[in-house]
């Protein structure tokens, strides 16, 4: 009976405890929050990633690849969501986390086909251009799905679906960050290149650090 008793609440209790200090908590609010102006900012060529996915791209122009790349940088708002829940000390199941999940899973996808104009030498770029996009957006997405699901039954329900946004958050922004470096234009046409520099670099942090705190021994 006690056995069986203990065997139980260890197995309706997280493994890990993978909630970040308050302080990490209120920047990751922060950066969530400016995240949420990049969507309807100029990201190039006076472009914002929402003109990208309703098409509205200079020289109509716009296409399957714009809309897929705009679509990611969505991913603000559930990921400011997130964020909130994380401050409140939630961490257990939410009937919208497999929904938000789902988002950035196929948000994943859209950006791993994204990279097939680059993998088969179609996007007109340089080849160090190429290498940086595939080298960001595939191995930030690869490297996270497999530990996300090698931990996925002992990584809170919460920690997973933020891990899991970022993820997808990361890997299309760089892509965007690196093919646009070079766009022409003054930076008042550019201001959400600039903003999403900034913000990229502490989401690789709070993402480094969840993925590597997985790996902690149960207690």
């Amino acid at each position: 009976m006690h056995s069986t008793s203990h065997l139980s609440s260890t197995a309706s209790s997280p493994a890990l405890e993978l909630t970040p200090p308050k302080g990490f908590q209120v920047v990751a609010l922060m950066v969530w929050l400016t995240a949420c102006v990049v969507p309807f900012l100029p990201f190039a060529v006076s472009t914002s990633p929402l003109d990208a996915l309703m098409l509205n791209v200079p020289g109509n122009q716009g296409n399957w690849w714009h809309f897929l790349v705009g679509l990611p940088f969505f991913l603000a708002f559930p990921g400011l969501w997130f964020s909130l829940q994380s401050l409140r000390g939630r961490t257990g199941p939410h009937a919208s986390f497999r929904f938000i999940s789902g988002f950035a899973a196929l948000s994943a996808i859209g950006t791993i086909l994204v990279e097939v104009p680059f993998l088969l030498h179609l996007a007109g770029t340089s080849d160090w251009q190429r290498v940086m996009v595939l080298s960001f957006g595939l191995g930030i997405l690869l490297i996270s799905a497999a530990v996300l699901f090698l931990r996925r039954r002992i990584i809170p329900p919460l920690a997973l679906c933020i891990a899991s946004v970022i993820a997808a958050y990361l890997a299309n922004a760089s892509l965007c960050l690196v093919v646009y470096a070079s766009s022409p234009g003054a930076s008042s046409t550019r201001t959400g290149w600039f903003v999403t520099v900034v913000l990229v670099w502490p989401m690789a942090l709070e993402l480094l650090w969840l993925l590597t705190r997985s790996f902690r021994p149960r207690l």
